[in-house]
């Protein structure tokens, strides 16, 4: 009995590990803007989602490839979100953090409604033909876009470790993160690095939201489910932590389809936030939070 349970989990567990690729990168936008500036961006999810349709128009109207439109979508989003800190968000800071995070929150209304106008409540999804392909490990079979999902979360994360261990930039950054008047003495733009910093991110949640659209449907409104998870995974794995970020993006991939296997689908979130609510308890500042 044992051996049979085993073989049978087996399979949710490998897609879970994989499915939390999309998560990693998706949280992982969220968990840069909140490292640098101390910002909860809740207009993250819907941001993501505006790279979901961009990518649905590239494939709809002009024939492009979702994973190829990210050669236009990434530089659009790192745009958006420079701009987006530049000259609406640097403004609210110099109120309150409160302000910014209102600023914000405005902001997602205002996507959540334009996409309603734009593409209409019915559900999207994009629909390829490698989208639709599974193959099979032994007796595991696994969809490929959940590969494909745990190879973006693998790239991102390995591009954002590199970028600011190795780059002038990616040390500005960290030390305007880690300290804002000592970055500002030794002479370091901190707004210019906060908007570069936020157009990162942006960058990153273009590739997430074509993961996710590859993945699953989306709609107008599905921007705050997917900042829920992107919020459960950074906290779980320690505000502002990378690595934390990436192990809190599998277990939570594994809590959702292992807890899907156990309690049906329908539980499968619920297990996934039961599990958060958990670890958190017994470590409040996460497996990795400083």
């Amino acid at each position: 009995m044992t051996l049979e349970l085993l073989t049978d989990l087996a399979t949710p567990i490998t897609r879970g590990i994989l499915l939390g690729g999309l998560y990693v990168v998706i949280a992982l936008g969220l968990s840069l803007v909140f490292g640098v500036m101390k910002l909860i961006n809740v207009a993250h999810g819907d941001l993501v989602i505006f790279s979901s349709y961009f990518a649905f128009f590239a494939m709809t109207s002009l024939g492009v490839d979702p994973i190829l439109s990210l050669g236009m979508s990434m530089p659009i989003m790192f745009g958006i979100g420079f701009a987006i800190q530049k000259y609406i968000l640097n403004r609210s800071f110099r109120v309150s953090m409160d302000a910014s995070l209102i600023v914000c929150f405005g902001i997602s209304l205002i996507l959540e409604n334009v996409y309603q106008i734009i593409w209409t409540p019915l559900s999207r999804g994009l629909t390829t033909g490698y989208a639709l392909k599974s193959f099979a490990v032994g007796a595991v079979n696994i969809p490929l876009v959940y590969l494909l999902d745990f190879i973006a979360g693998l790239a991102v994360m390995f591009f954002l470790r590199e970028f600011l261990g190795r780059t002038y930039m990616g040390k500005a950054i960290k030390a305007a993160s880690q300290d804002h008047r000592a970055a500002i003495l030794m002479g370091i733009n901190t707004e210019r690095i906060y908007g570069f910093a936020f157009g990162l991110a942006m960058a990153f949640a273009a590739v997430g939201g074509v993961c996710l659209g590859l993945t699953f449907p989306f709609t107008p409104t599905s921007g705050p489910q997917f900042l829920i998870i992107a919020m459960g995974v950074v906290i779980l794995g320690g505000l502002g932590s990378m690595l934390g970020t990436f192990i809190g993006g599998m277990i939570f991939g594994l809590a959702q389809c292992v807890g899907g296997y156990f309690f049906g689908v329908a539980a499968q979130m619920l297990v996934a936030y039961v599990l958060v609510f958990i670890i958190l308890a017994a470590i409040p500042r996460g497996l990795f939070g400083r």
